[in-house]
């Protein structure tokens, strides 16, 4: 319909009621106001549909999702458990046998590493350097390093796991120490000039 039609048609009813008498004129500009609220009536209860439908949607998939936490959380004992055995191992294996044993272990932690990866649970290993985030990390201990910033990753002790963007189990860190200059006098006791104390850092998830 064009625009043109439009205003054409609306004009047209513009004339028939000018000719109606004063109570069918008044019934009519009734009628016409309930069909707009009807109308809007009708798009609220399609959008409200529309987003019960959506929430109704978003929470059976978080089930789906969060349903295998238990179950994966019970299976990260066992990729530890496979990592470990692999660090362990000498850089050369004489052995054929051990050899074979060795990769046995290995074939079984990428299987199950590929078993997480399919089911949306990712490993949170950060680097060496990289800043510590208190929503994916828990700082074990803290020491002070001259080969990174305060505040960053100095190694991982444990690495981390976490399931569609929720943390199933923060990564156990060493936090490299924040180191400030001392104040020469401290409650009445002289620390010396230019020593350095070490500064919290902190650990607490904003």
């Amino acid at each position: 319909m064009t625009e043109e039609t439009e205003v054409s048609e609306a004009a047209g009813e513009s004339d028939v009621t000018e000719n109606l008498n004063p109570s069918l004129k008044a019934a009519f500009d009734k009628l016409s106001e309930e069909n707009v609220a009807l109308k809007e009536q009708a798009l609220r209860y399609a959008a409200e549909a529309e987003n019960t439908k959506r929430r109704a949607e978003r929470e059976a998939n978080d089930a789906r999702a969060f349903g295998i936490q238990r179950f994966a959380t019970g299976l990260l004992g066992v990729a530890d458990v496979l990592q470990r055995a692999l660090s362990s191992v000498p850089g050369e294996i004489a052995d054929p046998a051990f050899k074979n044993f060795v990769d046995g272990i290995a074939m079984t932690e990428r299987e199950l590493a590929g078993a997480f990866d399919k089911n949306g649970v990712k490993k949170i290993s950060p680097l060496k350097g990289d800043k510590f985030d208190p929503h994916l990390h828990q700082a074990v201990m803290e020491q002070p390093s001259t080969e990174v910033e305060g505040g960053s990753v100095l190694f991982v002790m444990q690495a981390g796991y976490e399931l569609f963007g929720r943390v199933i189990r923060p990564a156990m860190v060493a936090v490299a120490a924040k180191t400030a200059a001392a104040p020469a006098q401290k409650n009445g006791y002289d620390s010396g000039a230019g020593e350095a104390t070490g500064e919290a850092v902190n650990t607490q998830a904003e």
